[in-house]
């Protein structure tokens, strides 16, 4: 039979193990989700940066000009 709080009576040592399993396997999980975290955060810099540009907000004033005088 199992006991009722497993954790009470695994050695010390096993305990510490599954604990750097455990930050192991979020390092490793974080690591290969980096890229696509860095991705993402690229492509809504580059977003900002364009919509922030003289161009793009001369295009903007235009169509709201245009939107206020109909």
């Amino acid at each position: 039979m199992i006991p009722r709080d497993l954790w009470q009576h695994l050695p010390e040592g096993l305990k510490h193990a599954l604990d750097a399993l455990s930050i192991f396997t979020l390092l490793g999980s974080l690591i290969s989700m980096l890229p696509a975290v860095a991705s993402l955060l690229t492509i809504i810099w580059t977003a900002i940066r364009i919509y922030e540009t003289a161009t793009v907000q001369r295009l903007i004033r235009r169509k709201g000009a245009q939107n206020d005088r109909t």
